[in-house]
């Protein structure tokens, strides 16, 4: 079994409830309000930027001049491509450019990518990719699943476009690779130190659960 088999088969009782979370499975039907979609956009706006910054730094983590250079195109494509395709997708729900840079970080949102940062900087190669897989891992689960339950009416889907990046191979393809590199690296490692990094990727994937718990119930600052 590769350690990246070991997380998936770990993980299951905790991405199960991602994935029937009222929010996500409001997506897939449709039936999410326009509102909380707009909030949601904010919200991952912010946290795209963050998240940027753990791809720059698994350039100085790399251990070889491929690695490098893969997440340099990775990063490249989140600050020039996929930012701005959100912004682009964001004015679709009467969200300006100017709403999104103006947005700050719910209490969890904060929490979240404080936690990958903190990681990522101080921690390993193995570490930051830990962390960094199950949003990249578990979005593409979660966009072809809903793809699979409701795609048969995904024309009248407002959020049609969401689910069709999502289960997308090209968007697949970052989880993939992120998972071939960690099962690369973590060969020989004991079990004390798989243990750390499985303890990161579900802390993260249980954030990615709170990510859709606060904009279900509204969740920010209360003060």
């Amino acid at each position: 079994m590769t350690f990246s088999e070991r997380l998936f088969n770990n993980i299951q009782s905790i991405w199960n409830q991602n994935h029937q979370h009222p929010f996500v499975q409001g997506i897939g039907k449709g039936t999410l309000p326009k509102e909380m979609f707009q909030e949601y956009m904010k919200q991952d706006y912010v946290y795209l930027i963050q998240y940027a910054k753990l791809y720059a730094i698994g350039v100085q983590k790399a251990n070889d001049l491929a690695s490098m250079t893969h997440f340099a195109q990775l990063l490249h494509n989140i600050l020039h491509f996929e930012m701005n395709v959100h912004r682009e997708y964001a004015s679709q729900f009467g969200i300006t450019t100017e709403e999104l840079e103006q947005t700050k970080p719910t209490p969890n949102n904060l929490a979240y990518t404080s936690y990958m940062l903190s990681v990522a900087q101080n921690g390993t190669l193995a570490e930051l990719i830990s962390c960094l897989l199950p949003c990249a891992w578990d979005y593409w689960e979660i966009g072809k699943l809903l793809k699979k339950q409701y795609g048969h009416q995904l024309e009248n889907n407002p959020y049609k476009t969401w689910i069709e990046t999502y289960s997308s191979d090209e968007f697949g393809s970052i989880a993939l690779w992120l998972i071939k590199l960690l099962d690369e690296i973590t060969i020989g490692k004991s079990e004390e130190e798989l243990a750390v990094l499985e303890n990161h990727f579900q802390i993260t994937s249980k954030y990615e659960y709170l990510f859709w718990e606060m904009l279900m119930s509204g969740q920010d600052w209360p003060l």
